[in-house]
């Protein structure tokens, strides 16, 4: 075990040592410097009052005074330094009434979430472990600190955090974790929409985000994510399918490229089938879903308070993620026999229903699903995915005409010839548009305003 503090760190738990007060680094940065990776931050713990910390530096700011909690600025870099604590009573699922501050660093670290997350360093004192985290990390366990049920009292968001570590970390929830867990997942309704987004995605771009099936286990998609409990619930019996809608989900996202859009995307695109399934001589059919599933994505990342940007383009992949040309014997043939099973004209235009940006997204989604599948012709789905891939990059070299913006006419271009401002103005685009997908030779303003306006077509 090597834990090597950066040099800010160790400056600021040196100056609070020189005056005479304990520090350490603390939680989720030891932890990580244990297994070897790089610390997205670190955390400070010690025994000086938050008015001692502030005297000793010459920049802070009081982040959360009340809480103990003051941010030291070194270098226009923020580290947040806490009083050792005891939290009292909790009357919400997540803030206690009152803390007290305390001289005493176990009592600080028994307060914390999880064992592996209880643990301080500092060069002068070393490794403080003292709930056995450094024995979960070995067994790889995740385990709550103390009596499971109290720290999911204070608070509840620990129990999807549980489920969340053991995906980022590919380590097993102990048994008494996720029985209280599963007995107290109903508190998660008292969480804020804000805070459960951030766990949810920490989960969905983790190295393991088929264990959100566990969560589905312990109950906390019910309270958190119930458009989930209603794939696992949902049969397909159908020759592209071998799971359910939820397994052939959690398989998708194993798939998927650990990109926050792509990973949403992947977990929405089938949120409409329980709706749209019928079945006819025992298949299953879901005809309709990609924008059933469109609309109940959207209701979902509006819930969880997902900006704008995101839920435009989650909805965009939702959307398209079946948009692909239909795989039928022929188009099987041309793709086993090397030939071109899909126009550049359907390309373009599935480009610009999705965007330019975006269409390298689109064709990941597609992929995860395929992959996901059944074995039933997915040799010549991923031939068609990669060939429509392909068309896209070719169409880019040529830089061809796939929106509005990069047609070789305006509305200014409209206004100057005489039509007025209106719904005219976007109509005759829009046809102008057309007729460049189809034909992008066709993308000059010649060709454009003799068509279109000098013969008004």
């Amino acid at each position: 075990m090597n834990i090597i503090l950066p040099e800010q760190v160790k400056h600021i738990i040196g100056r609070l040592e020189e005056a005479g007060f304990e520090a350490y680094a603390v939680g989720g940065c030891v932890r990580d410097s244990i297994i070897g990776r790089e610390p997205d931050d670190w955390d400070i713990t010690t025994s000086a009052k938050p008015q001692q910390v502030k005297a000793l530096f010459d920049r802070t700011v009081d982040t959360g005074i009340a809480h103990g909690t003051v941010t030291v600025m070194l270098d226009k870099t923020g580290y947040e330094v806490t009083t050792y604590r005891i939290d009292g009573e909790y009357a919400d699922s997540r803030h206690p009434k009152e803390v007290s501050f305390t001289d005493n660093l176990t009592e600080d670290l028994r307060r914390r979430d999880f064992t592996v997350n209880a643990m301080a360093y500092s060069e002068s004192r070393g490794l403080i472990d003292v709930f056995g985290g450094i024995r979960d990390l070995q067994e790889g366990i995740i385990r709550c600190v103390g009596n499971a049920q109290e720290r999911f009292s204070e608070d509840a968001l620990r129990i999807l955090r549980a489920v969340r570590f053991s995906a980022q970390l590919g380590f097993s929830i102990e048994e008494e974790t996720q029985a209280a867990a599963r007995n107290m997942a109903g508190n998660l309704k008292n969480i804020s929409a804000e805070r459960i987004q951030g766990e949810l995605v920490r989960l969905l771009v983790s190295p393991h985000p088929e264990i959100l099936g566990k969560a589905y286990e312990l109950g906390i998609t019910a309270v958190v994510l119930p458009e989930f409990d209603a794939m696992m619930q949902t049969p397909q019996h159908h020759k592209h399918h071998i799971y359910n809608v939820g397994e052939h989900t959690l398989k998708a996202l194993e798939y998927s490229e650990p990109d926050r859009i792509i990973r949403l995307a992947v977990l929405c695109h089938d949120f409409g089938k329980p709706a749209s399934r019928t079945t006819k001589d025992g298949v299953d059919h879901f005809y309709g879903h990609p924008a059933i599933s469109e609309e109940l994505a959207g209701r979902m990342l509006r819930r969880l308070k997902f900006d704008n940007d995101t839920i435009r383009k989650v909805k965009a992949l939702v959307r398209l993620h079946d948009a692909k040309p239909p795989l039928n014997d022929g188009t099987a043939e041309k793709l086993r026999s090397g030939g071109r099973a899909v126009s550049e004209r359907s390309v373009r235009r599935l480009v610009y229903r999705c965007g330019k940006e975006l269409f390298p997204a689109l064709m990941q989604v597609c992929g995860a699903d395929v992959l996901a599948q059944s074995d039933y012709r997915k040799t010549e789905k991923l031939l068609l995915l990669e060939q429509m891939y392909d068309i896209y990059e070719e169409i880019l070299q040529k830089e061809e005409c796939l929106s509005l913006k990069e047609l070789a006419v305006s509305g200014r271009d409209l206004i100057g010839a005489g039509i007025a401002p209106g719904k005219e103005i976007g109509e005759i685009l829009e046809r102008m548009l057309e007729d460049v997908l189809d034909e992008p030779q066709h993308n000059t303003r010649e060709y454009l305003m003799d068509t279109y306006v000098g013969g008004r077509r």
